[in-house]
């Protein structure tokens, strides 16, 4: 009957295919509203009888409308849930990968059709996604009162509460609850990195997979600042602000940042929220934490693709630099060190402002993180691995490039769903498929025992894996690391 017992209640799921039962839209804390609303998550509501989870939960508050994924509607307040693909329904004791998804802090949600986990059930996974709270919701920073403390990083406090109830849980859905891996991409892939320094997480998780992690943290000054803006812009206090309203006003700050040349780097690609660095919640950035030991005895694996921010290019999402002058700003808004744009103009002698750019912000934001990433982590102790994707071709619209997010549908065996066919440049090929099936090998291989394939990140060697499909042949993407030895990360600039 696919029937399972939670300690809030019991749930029923439905086949996903013969061997694979789905649970969709198990609540893991409290809707984050009314009294429980700015506050660290509350224990989920118990209920009697069966309940019915065969649909995903609503989203968090957001204004983003992505392909194939439900949209937020207010008034929706079940927010916070999870969900579950085992290949286990009778028993067992499987490793568990529990995925946290990305959108810049401020949208995306676990429904999206590329985070199906059928096919990495299949590889022999107990697979959860799950949803947290977004935007001012979630990471927006309240100062607090005389008598009233909110705390930041409520985001980061939902991923915790979910890692929790795996914990308690899992086992009733043939997973191991002392063998969970967690793993995120982009802003999900930077949550994980904070997880690993956090001490609220500490035991919850055992293994780590980051792909393309956003570099930025803010401290509270700057996070404050974000919130004078958001409330100017809705006309009130922000915690006197319906949810609505502050996704609007984080719309329309965001706007003002897009067509304001001369507003530093937030004009670029301006993102409101990130975790904050409040000593707390979050003692300390990912990569001094990590450096320092903070979770040596968790092995990580760290992605990121070989062309990052041709991506957010392509669906015009960051702004056009053109010529030198442009460029030249770009470097002075971002504090870049000097000679880091010569230099990346001097690797590639023939590539045309626009490419220069966007390969220098790419890095900076995604690429450079990684790899610090995996070299702080190993510099501290721990086991690293440290891989590339590097897959490109010419779809119907002409290249496709390694851009970010399209490594995602490989590594979750979802190339042929149709939600993805813009990332990947069409309908997916026989060797799409195979790097899809060698992808998810290594997810798996490395959720079930630490091992993807290749060896350990050495930092005299660096060594890396190459993501291509099988007969892609062209010299090794340019990676000036050199040139970043000027540059502190995380990137603290508002």
């Amino acid at each position: 009957m696919d029937i399972f017992k939670t300690t809030s209640g019991a749930v029923r799921g439905f086949r996903a295919s013969d061997d694979v039962v789905a649970v969709l839209g198990i609540p893991y804390a409290a809707p984050p509203f009314g009294a429980h609303r700015f506050r660290e998550p509350a224990p989920a509501d118990a209920w009697s009888g069966v309940r019915e989870c065969t649909a995903f939960g609503p989203i968090a508050p957001q204004s983003a409308e992505l392909p194939g994924a439900p949209v937020w509607s207010p008034g929706d307040e079940d927010v916070l849930t999870v969900n579950l693909w085992t290949p286990a329904p009778d028993g067992g004791c499987l490793p568990v990968l529990v995925w946290i998804h990305g959108g810049a802090y401020t949208f995306g949600s676990s429904a999206q059709p590329d985070f199906d986990g059928e096919a990495l059930a299949r590889a022999g996974l107990v697979v959860v996604t799950l949803n947290y709270r977004v935007g001012f919701e979630g990471f927006g920073h309240i100062p607090a009162t005389d008598d009233i403390g909110f705390p930041d990083n409520r985001g980061l406090l939902d991923q915790v509460a979910a890692l929790r109830w795996v914990r308690e849980n899992i086992a009733a859905f043939g997973g191991d609850p002392g063998n969970v891996t967690v793993a995120g991409q982009s802003s999900g892939g930077a949550s994980v990195a904070c997880l690993m320094v956090m001490d609220r997480a500490r035991g919850l998780f055992h293994r780590a997979i980051v792909h393309s992690p956003a570099s930025p943290h803010y401290t509270r000054d700057i996070a404050g600042a974000t919130t004078r803006e958001i409330a100017a812009a809705a006309g009130r206090p922000v915690t006197e602000a319906t949810p609505q309203a502050l996704v609007a006003a984080s719309d329309q700050v965001v706007d003002t940042y897009r067509r304001d040349p001369a507003s530093g780097s937030r004009h670029y690609d301006p993102s409101l929220y990130a975790p904050v660095l409040d000593g707390d919640v979050l003692p300390v950035d990912p990569l001094t934490g990590l450096a320092g030991g903070a979770a040596r005895d968790v092995d990580l694996l760290v992605c990121h693709t070989t062309e990052e921010y041709w991506l957010f290019d392509a669906v015009d999402s960051c702004a056009k630099v053109t010529t030198e002058e442009q460029l030249d700003r770009f470097a002075e808004d971002f504090g870049l060190p000097g000679g880091l744009v010569d230099g990346y103009r001097a690797a590639q002698p023939e590539a045309r402002v626009p490419d220069v750019y966007l390969a220098v912000f790419g890095d900076l934001l995604f690429g450079e993180y990684a790899h610090r990433l995996a070299e702080q982590h190993a510099r501290g102790g721990g086991r690293a691995f440290l891989s590339r994707f590097d897959r490109r071709r010419t779809g119907p619209h002409g290249a496709v490039r390694a851009w970010h997010c399209a490594d995602i549908p490989f590594a979750f065996g979802n190339v042929g769903k149709d939600c993805v066919s813009f990332l990947i440049g069409g309908a997916p090929t026989s060797a799409d498929h195979d790097l899809a099936r060698r992808m998810v090998g290594a997810w798996s291989g490395f959720a079930a025992g630490g091992d993807p394939g290749w060896p350990a990140y050495d930092d005299t060697t660096g060594q890396a894996k190459l993501w291509r499909t099988e007969g892609e042949e062209r010299d090794e993407p340019v990676a000036p690391r050199a040139l970043w030895e000027g540059a502190e990360f995380p990137l603290l600039c508002p």
